[in-house]
């Protein structure tokens, strides 16, 4: 993703956590059922299973569209890279950014994430908002 000699990686960092957040709980509410379902006699036990299996595969999904999913800042470039298989990235040349700004929610200021909003590119679920944002700022000014 490097494009000359003397671009360094300033920032490479996941996105926040929270992300996790909703499908591990939808994976957590289907095993528990499934569970439920297992502790039952003959007829119960095979969607039990299924639905344990399906929590399962929903969790690993999540945690691993997570782990590959990352916000990078160079010294000439924002962007964000995800996919495993195929390898895709959005980024903006930090020179063009005109207008950054910096998105929170209660709950983001609470838990330390945010939107990062880079001309058009959007980033959201970004870990230590404020500093990714003073950083950004430093390198596009």
């Amino acid at each position: 993703m490097l494009a000359s000699a003397d671009e360094r990686v300033c920032l490479d960092a996941r996105r926040h956590g929270v992300v996790l957040a909703r499908p591990l709980a939808q994976a957590v509410a289907l095993a528990v059922l499934g569970g439920v379902l297992l502790a039952q006699p003959w007829p119960l036990q095979l969607p039990g299973a299924l639905l344990v299996a399906v929590g399962a595969l929903l969790s690993l999904r999540a945690v691993w569209g997570w782990e590959r999913t990352h916000l990078v800042v160079t010294t000439e470039k924002l962007f964000v890279v995800h996919g495993t298989l195929r390898r895709r990235a959005s980024a903006v040349r930090l020179r063009s950014v005109e207008n950054l700004e910096l998105e929170q929610t209660l709950p983001g200021r609470l838990l330390g994430y945010g939107t990062l909003v880079a001309g058009p590119l959007e980033i959201d679920h970004v870990p230590q908002p404020r500093s990714v944002y003073r950083l950004v700022e430093r390198l596009a000014g």
